[in-house]
């Protein structure tokens, strides 16, 4: 059985989805960072990069993203061709051969100060800025426009072939304009032809909606918005067919039944108010599993387990067999065979949870075998279709190391949750001031709806008392009222910068969280 859990709290918005009441997927959404990925941007070059043949582009409120030459020169030549823009080029774009684009200088296509139309394609991550294309996509529930390119396609990922035929044969019978390209998602497979008819009809009226806004407006601006992880929520419940989707929140309880509307004929969603005094991620042992992703080593269920590294080049994940209590004590080939393949799964895990991306790689435990070494690198590959980024899986070596590539979508957990630590000079991390802030608020629920404590003094760091001065004091003293409760603020210069505690003010005891 599958349920999804949508916690909201004052800055951050958290999306888990359990299997069997095993924690799949995570996705953590603060609002101070808005999401970037798949926005469509009028921007302004500010940097041209010679040596690298890329640029800076300012697409809003001198928010910088970085564009590679080998994204421009095609794609603008079609916008040319297709919407008759003037983007102040100082050459005719068509007298170049694409096939000799590697010889151009980013020069020749953009200057300082031109306008372009972008589109956000990786999220920026640490000091590094968003990455941008000119390759426009325009994505639905079940088909991706392409507005500047004629590709027509359908998702690798249906492998029937009467479906496959039978969806190429409906969008090729649509009626859009030349040089327009559409895919079908793998949602497609079942979504009846009207509603295919009536997607295509929507993302190009967006489409056209876009390239109005980038005609009027004159500055970098956002033309475009990708939806927010309520509405993908709503979406992915219908499309995965889950059964629950518990909100605490009322007023996002009251907008996903709204949203749901749409989606009710598809499949029946039981759309629920978490209701109890006990925290909903708590409840679901979702908060541990949170912890337990932030952890170096992960246990496995046979007593091995998985260490985790990161480097400046890449993530590393070694796998030990630690205290194993496997019995099978006659065949230690199988014995170590189990292991691997517990691991694997256990990866696959883990790496959508944290949200690691970039290169991977994989240290299993050494087996003699071939076909053994075949059937882990099978669980792996198999394991890891069900995540939604794109990964690349290469063989086995020798030595048991696997290759692997994975899609970055957004900041990974560690990076969400921690920042570099004032102790240890970046040896180490420690939680954000508005992390620890998200838990005091947790925390302050629990406390007074739980243990029934409605007179308290929250004791933290000069530090954290000195950030929640300025962000957080009145919305906790404001809660507290709401909760019948009333709460004081002091500071210890000897608690950790994470560290917090609450006193009772009537018996003057802490209070164990």
């Amino acid at each position: 059985m599958q349920i999804m859990l949508l916690n909201v709290d004052s800055k951050e918005v958290r999306y888990a989805l359990l299997v069997n009441g095993k924690l799949r997927d995570l996705v953590l959404e603060r609002k101070r960072a808005r999401q970037l990925a798949g926005n469509i941007y009028r921007g302004r070059v500010t940097n041209i990069l010679h040596n690298i043949q890329s640029a800076f582009i300012n697409i809003d409120d001198g928010e910088n993203g970085f564009i590679h030459i080998s994204d421009i020169l095609e794609n603008t030549q079609k916008f040319e061709q297709m919407f008759e823009m003037d983007f102040k080029l100082d050459y005719d774009i068509s007298s170049i051969d694409t096939k000799e684009k590697s010889n151009v200088d980013i020069a020749q296509l953009l200057k300082l100060n031109q306008t372009v139309l972008v589109q956000v394609i990786k999220e920026p991550i640490g000091t590094k800025g968003a990455r941008l294309t000119s390759n426009i996509s325009l994505a639905g529930r079940y088909l991706v426009l392409l507005p500047n390119s004629p590709h027509v396609g359908v998702s690798r990922k249906i492998e029937d072939r009467k479906i496959r035929m039978q969806l190429k044969r409906i969008i090729r019978s649509l009626n859009i304009p030349n040089n327009t390209g559409i895919i079908c998602r793998t949602a497609s497979k079942n979504a009846t032809e009207e509603a295919l008819i009536e997607e295509a009809k929507e993302l190009l009226e967006l489409w056209e909606g876009v390239m109005t806004k980038f005609q009027k407006v004159n500055k970098p601006t956002c033309l475009y918005e990708e939806s927010d992880l309520v509405k993908r929520t709503i979406v992915q419940a219908v499309d995965k067919k889950v059964s629950r989707l518990l909100v605490n929140d009322y007023a996002t309880f009251q907008l996903c039944k709204r949203l749901y509307k749409k989606y009710m004929e598809e499949h029946p969603l039981r759309i629920e108010y978490y209701r109890d005094k006990t925290p909903m991620f708590e409840r679901f042992n979702v908060e541990r599993e949170i912890e337990r992703c932030t952890q170096r080593k992960i246990w496995l269920p046979s007593g091995g387990y998985l260490f985790f590294d990161h480097t400046e080049a890449m993530h590393t994940i070694d796998v030990n067999s630690g205290r194993s209590t496997t019995s099978n004590t006659s065949n230690v080939e199988e014995t170590l065979v189990h292991l691997n393949l517990e691991a694997a799964e256990e990866i696959a895990r883990q790496l959508t949870l944290r949200n690691i991306g970039g290169l991977i790689i994989c240290d299993f435990i050494d087996m003699r075998y071939k076909k053994n070494q075949r059937r882990v690198l099978d669980r792996l590959k198999q394991c890891m279709k069900e995540d939604s980024a794109k990964c690349t899986i290469l063989g086995m070596s020798e030595f048991g190391l696997v290759e692997m590539t994975r899609q970055r979508q957004r900041e990974s957990l560690m990076q969400t949750l921690f920042t570099e630590c004032l102790y240890c000079k970046g040896a180490g991390l420690i939680k954000t001031h508005e992390s620890t802030s998200l838990e005091i608020e947790r925390a302050l629920k629990k406390v007074i709806g739980c243990q029934q404590q409605y007179a308290l003094r929250l004791v933290t760091h000069p530090y954290l008392d000195e950030h929640l001065s300025v962000t957080d004091k009145n919305f906790l003293e404001l809660l507290a009222e709401e909760l019948n409760a009333r709460i004081e603020f002091s500071s210890d210069s000897n608690l950790h910068l994470n560290d917090f505690q609450f006193i009772s003010t009537t018996n003057g005891k802490q209070i164990e969280l």
